[in-house]
């Protein structure tokens, strides 16, 4: 996937359009209502694919391929009721993915992996369409948008004003939530394999707060999408979110560094890049 050679893209007010997970319309009638008096835009450009694209050795190769096969047999043996094929147990890329984020110890890369693919056929991730989703989709607190930042990571916007956790059914939330993630992990180009999301967090109040979901997500991340997260902006976060923020933060153990707070950038710099993001006006 290469990010469109255009000058500016605006994530405009953050609200999806009327297809609902992704933008498609053409860049002149994407909304340009932004944070405040300003736009929030991705400087899009070609990325640069192979950048991030690890180099191996022969003899590296194959003491993956080694390894690979030992968590295939592993689970097999012990695991043969998962099912097998694409995020499957016999799947040899989402096998190395496990063993890099288990740095390679069988052990504990067969017992990651089997209980990952055991919650996604109890959650049903396979079955999960723009249609199942479309009721809770339609609130436009999170979508997929349609351009990638420049290095061509997918970006998933949650609007956090817009969750509400008394109005909401929670099952439905957290499909929203894991459709919206493999649709992002679907379009990562060659040589990149994480994905960046952005939290905007004005007009947060308590009545958009849910500890129990933010457990989810972590629980999520951490043992079934292990470093699929590139990095999380949060951007404008009220006062009133330090509190919650307080308690969340130890959850997040390590992913805690890959949060980044903004507020103010562009009333205090009229041009900054932040992550892979250009904040302009």
């Amino acid at each position: 996937m290469m990010a469109l050679n255009v000058a500016r893209v605006s994530l405009g007010s953050l609200t999806p359009m009327p297809q609902l997970l992704t933008r498609t319309q053409p860049l002149h009638i994407l909304p340009q209502v932004g944070f405040g008096i300003h736009r929030i835009s991705l400087r899009a450009k070609h990325c640069r694919c192979n950048a991030g694209r690890q180099k191996y050795t022969s003899s590296a190769v194959d003491e993956y391929h080694k390894s690979i096969l030992e968590v295939k047999e592993r689970l097999e043996r012990e695991h043969g009721n998962l099912p097998i094929g694409k995020n499957g147990r016999d799947d040899e890329e989402m096998i190395l993915w496990f063993l890099k984020d288990r740095k390679f110890n069988v052990d504990h890369t067969a017992c990651k992996l089997a209980n990952a693919i055991a919650w996604r056929k109890e959650f049903g991730v396979d079955n999960l369409t723009e249609e199942s989703i479309r009721n809770i989709a339609s609130t436009g607190k999170a979508y997929l948008h349609e351009f990638p930042d420049v290095k061509g990571r997918p970006v998933v916007v949650v609007v956090a004003a817009k969750h509400l956790p008394s109005k909401h059914d929670l099952l439905e939330s957290e499909k929203l939530c894991v459709y919206l993630f493999e649709k992002a992990l679907s379009q990562l180009p060659p040589g990149e394999e994480k994905i960046l999301g952005i939290f905007d967090l004005r007009g947060f109040t308590l009545q958009n707060g849910d500890l129990t979901f933010i457990k989810f997500l972590i629980d999520v991340f951490y043992n079934y999408y292990p470093k699929r997260l590139g990095q999380v902006l949060f951007v404008d976060a009220p006062l009133i979110f330090q509190p919650g923020w307080n308690i969340v933060k130890p959850w997040l153990k390590s992913y805690a560094n890959l949060m980044l707070f903004e507020r103010n950038i562009l009333q205090q710099r009229p041009c900054l890049l932040i992550s892979e993001l250009e904040f302009c006006y």
